[in-house]
């Protein structure tokens, strides 16, 4: 037989003798089929929360500054040490971010706003805040944020759902910046179409999403109405308020009708029609949408959809959907999480790399070591990567109560459980937690990477709350050809060659003998590296060829599988 080619995912229709695949697990769509899709790294010590919203702001230097929020939090990463300082306004907790809720972001010059329906709209200076406050000029609460042109504006008002507002022109923080009639500050009400889920912005244009209806909304400079407004749709809006994606000049989300596309000054397009859509709505967890949450790879084509599937565990997402806009496929990802974005890393100094190498030492308690040093009890002063023994420094973080014993110390041993921080003082008492830095040698993300860039790429915090970047070692991929058959004949299965550049290939057969069973998966069996062939026997009426590249494998492409194959009988 030829060469069956790995084509398009489309789980919505029958494969049966056509070209696209149903099963395709970690692997990127790609012109000679599909290619590694890298793992997840992580890059920053754990917010002391749950993720609920993140962000990259730039400097005028061209530094880059990285917020996050928790339910009821929200915090600076240090670009020193990867750990997170809480900015929260004085310090204090806000009201909580309701359940299917996120932080919503955005930077005008040198303010980053930060804002979520139960608390008021919030700022940070770039150039002198310490801290997030409460924006002036007494802006609406609201769920959602974008800014277009020279206007800050606000959508899902708390008191107003029906209702976006926007600032002044160029005015975002001031005692006037929301005072309507005031340098073209105002609000407009829309007397149909549902709440205001959002808004994806642009430089002079953006679109306003409302649940059964979508509107452009265009500057008009000079003119008393600010913004020209236009209905798109009628009966279309937005089904998830996180799943807005700006890419590529064109705006990607999902409505009731499924994945959806809206290029500069058209109306929306289906992009997951016949391919996906009917297959993700089954699988969606549609009481968590607040884990249904979009974002573009700024470092490709590719867009990606992350989303809580139904047999998913609560507290984060558990899949991704990814789209190339460019070869029109889709492609899922499995891997689990709490926020997804691209995100610019920053410098780190070498020393700073302890606390988030891997397998770092659990510290069990801190005391007065008679001589009025700090005693550490560890739980251990080895693990399988990291012993103290041989190190000049420990890099200790974490601990609470005896706070001053976080930093970087000469020690010594004392026992197999003990050290001393030489020159330390003890102060205060132990209470919990703190670790020792693990191993450098250990960590699945190369030093190349920790280079002062401020290139973004996709990024997320994980199910630790943990911020990473997918730039590790490949996932196990899994792809699947299409259904074959010879009917009325049977077919006789030898075996079949993947056609991959991958080193370590399992192949398998799903194989059934009427349409109307379920397929059977027969035993996996090593590529043979002398034909490389996948070699079995089986005998079957209707067959797909599955191969499985194991995780960490390296590999650039899987374009199919040449089947050897023979007819049996017609029975």
């Amino acid at each position: 037989m030829p060469l069956l080619r790995y084509d398009a995912y489309r789980p919505d229709i029958s494969d049966y003798e056509g070209t696209s695949s149903r099963i395709v697990l970690n692997a990127i769509p790609q012109g000679d089929g599909y290619g590694p899709h890298p793992g997840f790294s992580p890059y920053t010590q754990a917010l002391p929360a749950p993720c609920c919203g993140a962000f990259y702001a730039l400097k005028n230097d061209g530094s880059v500054v990285t917020f996050a929020g928790s339910a009821t939090k929200l915090y600076q990463l240090d670009n020193t040490t990867y750990r997170w300082t809480d900015v929260s306004a004085g310090g204090a907790s806000y009201s909580a971010v309701s359940v299917n809720a996120q932080w919503q972001f955005a930077q005008t010059g040198n303010f980053v706003f930060a804002t979520q329906a139960n608390a008021p709209l919030q700022v940070f200076d770039l150039t002198q805040s310490t801290a997030f406050s409460a924006a002036l000029g007494s802006p609406p609460q609201a769920a959602y944020i974008s800014v277009i042109g020279p206007f800050l504006v606000l959508s899902g008002l708390l008191a107003l759902p029906y209702r976006i507002q926007w600032s002044g022109l160029n005015n975002f923080n001031s005692a006037t910046a929301w005072t309507v009639g005031l340098s073209f500050s105002d609000f407009q009400d829309f007397p149909d179409g549902g709440i205001t889920r959002g808004i994806a912005g642009g430089t002079q244009s953006g679109v306003v999403f409302q649940d059964q209806v979508i509107r452009s909304l265009a500057y008009v400079p000079g003119s008393p109405i600010v913004f020209q407004i236009d209905k798109i749709t009628q009966g279309m809006g937005l089904f998830a308020p996180y799943s807005i994606i700006s890419a590529g000049g064109s705006i990607f989300f999902y409505a009731g009708q499924g994945f959806q596309r809206i290029d500069p000054g058209a109306a929306p397009v289906p992009i997951g029609l016949e391919k996906v859509d009917r297959s993700f709505i089954a699988d969606l967890d549609k009481g968590n949408l607040q884990f249904f949450m979009g974002a573009a790879d700024p470092r490709s084509s590719r867009i990606y959809w992350a989303y809580k599937s139904n047999a998913g565990t609560a507290g984060a997402y558990d899949k991704l959907l990814g789209y190339d806009p460019l070869l029109d496929r889709f492609f899922p990802v499995q891997t689990p999480g709490q926020f997804l974005l691209g995100v610019s890393q920053s410098g780190i100094t070498l020393a700073a790399l302890d606390p988030i190498a891997p397998t770092p030492l659990a510290i069990t308690g801190a005391a007065n070591n008679g001589s009025g040093a700090i005693r550490l009890t560890l739980a251990s002063e080895a693990n399988a990567n990291f012993a103290v023994a041989g190190q000049n420094f420990v890099e200790v973080y974490g601990v609470q109560g005896t706070t001053e014993a976080n930093g970087t110390w000469p020690f010594a041993v004392i026992d197999a459980t003990h050290i001393d921080l030489l020159g330390s003082s003890f102060a205060n008492a132990y209470a919990s937690g703190g670790q020792i830095g693990g191993a450098l040698q250990a960590m699945a993300l190369s030093l190349d990477d920790y280079a002062t860039a401020v290139q973004p790429q996709l990024g997320q915090f994980d199910n630790t709350a943990t911020l990473g970047f997918f730039s590790g070692a490949p996932l196990q991929a899994i792809i699947q050809s299409a259904e074959q058959s010879a009917d009325p004949a049977r077919l006789d299965i030898r075996g079949f060659k993947p056609i991959t550049d991958a080193p370590a290939v399992f192949g398998s057969l799903f194989y059934r003998d009427t349409q109307q069973v379920a397929p059977v998966q027969s035993v996996e069996v090593s590529l043979s590296m002398r034909t490389g062939r996948c070699d079995m026997m089986r005998d079957a009426r209707y067959v797909r060829f599955q191969i499985r590249i194991p995780a960490g494998t390296a590999w650039s492409f899987a374009a199919g599988i040449v089947p050897d194959t023979g007819e049996g009988a017609s029975i």
